[in-house]
């Protein structure tokens, strides 16, 4: 028997499942009212889509098609990036405009089958990150109304979490899709930047801009951000960047985290302790965790808010601030005035300080496949926001206000109520078009935590299995059984290559396994036996792109080569092989089936 809608989890699968059983989307969309009729608060849309019109965009979609990867599939849009028939306010009603064609990226989710049913409130000019300061009123949390809702994207974030639609659209440039997503318990998606295009968006700082996607798993919101990623020719920062099915997560990734010294929670003891209990999670699912001093991110992250780029700010409304500066709100105007004290040395020193702090900050990215940070250091009330406006909204940037500027991709995942039933909530951060890595690992903790979704009162669905892997028609297989390995020292040769987890597995039982003379980096190498006695070994499968390969291959020292290995299906690949000739003071180590059993013996032994 199907679930009764009002019953229903609002997640993509279980929509499709419905969807299929034969439900419509007229009846979906009426739910979505029903539900937001519910929760009673005017204040989480500026602009609601009518019942003639979402009925209208229900017929339009035929019949079911499952072909179409978010059929039926509805959805909220922050009030600054554009829906065609409905205005974008960007929270100031001075400024506001009719929208006569959907943003690219809404218009690439409505081909996908998604249907918009509003607009959504937010820090005017996407400038804050508390909720708070718009004249349309403040979103109350969807946990706890004594709490800010979080912003800039404060309705987008609220409405995921009340489970009213299964995704939202919100904007990051200073964490304004993820400090949301941490105050209400759901997962926001930060894409590298340029692969969501910024067509048909108001802008804040447009060298740093990103749509961002609120959902209530992480196989969602990666889901969303596959169906809207593509190259625009129209935005100048698009990039066509991989928007790839979510991997395997990586058996044994090194992640970075700040140390104990240099962790920023304002006093919160609480949250310093849950993301203690984050970090043994991952470190009991196979990562190593090292703690590295934090102070250059917070560096990047001061200057966010300095310089160069409240200009950009200033720039982007510059009509509305000399014109009719009164039309902004006064906490909002007195934080993009400052620019006007501004000159251009001022901005090309704020553009050297920065390339000093990447510098400064690239070691601990270049040892890392990625960080992990709380999302927010502390939580904010409403009553904190009255007495000071300011001193909260910074303090809840401390770990996101750094990430555009560095050029990386980031998602914050719900990890789970704290000692006081407040959401935990870690961020996962890696490179530029490493979306995909972060996603696999956030999907992988968020499972293995366990939290409610949102404030729905259902719990996190069983999506433990990765999507399949289709290999790109530019990539290709290649099998590391050593040094290259998920977690090992030569793991980055790969990663900074763009290649990506798919699986672990074993060789064909005919190999034998050794430990070559060297190092470091201490190498094995595999060798096929010819008398068919030998041993199943420990491999795992990346697929890389065949572009990439020419210039991997070219740092292999002799005797290792890539060659021809069995797996233990039958199949072949490409893979790491080791000449004879080389093997001569060589070590057999094949009784211990892998590289990763060998070296858990050398530590015993060193102990």
């Amino acid at each position: 028997m199907t679930t009764p809608l009002r019953d229903l989890p609002f997640t993509l699968s279980a929509l499709r499942d419905s969807y299929a059983a034969g439900v419509t989307p007229a009846e979906v969309l009426d739910e979505v009212l029903d539900r937001l009729s519910a929760v009673d608060d005017p204040a989480i849309f500026i602009h609601l889509a009518g019942e003639d019109e979402l009925a209208a965009a229900a017929a339009a979609l035929g019949r079911f098609d499952p072909d179409r990867p978010l059929w039926g599939i509805p959805f909220a849009v922050k009030d600054n990036i554009d829906v065609a028939g409905m205005p974008t306010t960007a929270a100031c009603p001075d400024y506001a405009y009719d929208a006569t064609e959907d943003a690219f990226v809404v218009a690439r989710l409505r081909a996908a089958g998604a249907i918009p049913v509003g607009k959504t409130n937010l820090d005017q000019f996407a400038t804050g990150l508390v909720g708070v300061r718009s004249p349309y009123g403040v979103p109350r949390n969807a946990l706890d109304a004594a709490i800010v809702p979080g912003g800039s994207s404060s309705g987008s974030g609220v409405v995921v979490a009340h489970g009213i639609v299964p995704f939202a659209l919100g904007t990051d440039t200073a964490g304004s899709g993820r400090v949301p997503a941490a105050l209400n318990n759901v997962v926001g998606l930060k894409p590298s930047l340029g692969a969501l295009s910024a067509s048909g968006v108001v802008p804040a700082c447009r060298t740093l801009d990103t749509i961002s996607i609120f959902a209530l798993t992480v196989a969602d919101a990666h889901a969303v951000f596959r169906a809207a990623a593509a190259f625009d020719a129209d935005d100048a920062y698009s990039r066509p960047l991989p928007a790839t099915a979510m991997p395997a997560p990586m058996p044994a990734p090194r992640i970075a985290a700040p140390d104990t010294a240099s962790l920023r929670f304002f006093g919160d003891a609480m949250q310093e302790a849950d993301f203690e209990a984050t970090l043994a999670t991952l470190a009991a699912d196979g990562a190593s965790i090292d703690r590295v001093d934090f102070t250059p991110f917070y560096d990047v992250a001061q200057m966010l808010y300095d310089g160069a780029w409240i200009a950009e700010r200033y720039a982007a409304i510059e009509d509305v601030m000399t014109t009719r500066p009164d039309s902004v709100h006064p906490v909002t105007r007195a934080i993009i005035a400052q620019a006007e004290g501004q000159s251009a040395v001022d901005t090309f020193n704020g553009f050297y300080r920065l390339a000093r702090l990447r510098r400064a900050c690239a070691p601990v990215l270049d040892r890392a496949d990625m960080l992990c940070v709380p999302t927010i250091p502390t939580f904010a009330t409403l009553a904190e926001m009255e007495a000071d406006p300011i001193t909260p909204n910074s303090n809840l940037g401390t770990y996101t206000n750094f990430v555009n500027l560095l050029n990386l991709c980031a998602l914050a995942v719900p990890t789970g109520p704290r000692g006081d039933g407040r959401p935990g909530s870690v961020t996962l951060i890696a490179p530029a078009g490493q979306d995909g890595v972060i996603a696999a690992q956030g999907q992988q903790l968020m499972q293995t935590r366990g939290p409610m979704l949102g404030g729905t009162g259902h719990a996190t669905p069983d999506q433990s299995t990765p999507d399949p892997i289709r290999l790109t028609g530019s990539e290709m297989i290649l099998a590391v059984c050593g040094a290259h390995m998920s977690g090992l020292p030569l793991n980055r040769e790969l990663t900074s290559r763009g290649a990506r987890f798919i699986a672990a597995t074993r060789t064909a039982p005919s190999y034998a396994f050794y430990a070559l003379p060297g190092g470091p980096p201490y190498r094995p190498g595999l060798c096929r036996r010819d008398d068919g006695q030998g041993t199943a070994i420990a491999l795992e499968l990346w697929a890389i792109p065949k572009s990439a390969m020419g210039d991997f291959m070219d740092g292999i020292p002799a005797p290792l080569s890539i060659g021809n290995v069995e797996i233990e299906d039958g199949s072949c690949v490409k893979g790491f092989l080791c000449e004879s000739a080389g093997l001569g003071a060589a070590e057999d180590i094949s009784a211990f089936g892998g590289w990763r059993g060998y070296l858990a013996r050398e530590a015993q032994v060193v102990a």
